[in-house]
């Protein structure tokens, strides 16, 4: 039987999961812009940087809250 709270958890973990795939694909469309624009390139690094790193911590917490 599933507890209130593991559902909850699961939900959670869920929306995690859908924001790091989010922005995984935000990432990858701003490589795509950097590709095509020399400009774009230089606009979007410290975006890239920046998501990149959050993609980190959102991956460290779902590995965190996976153990419990």
């Amino acid at each position: 039987m599933i507890k209130p709270g593991e559902k909850n958890h699961n939900k959670h973990l869920d929306m995690l999961q859908d924001y790091k795939n989010y922005l995984v694909r935000y990432i990858h469309e701003l490589e795509k812009m950097d590709n095509t624009s020399e400009f774009a390139k230089r606009w979007n690094e410290n975006t890239i940087k920046e998501r990149r790193e959050e993609v980190e911590v959102i991956s460290k917490i779902i590995k965190n809250l996976i153990r419990f």
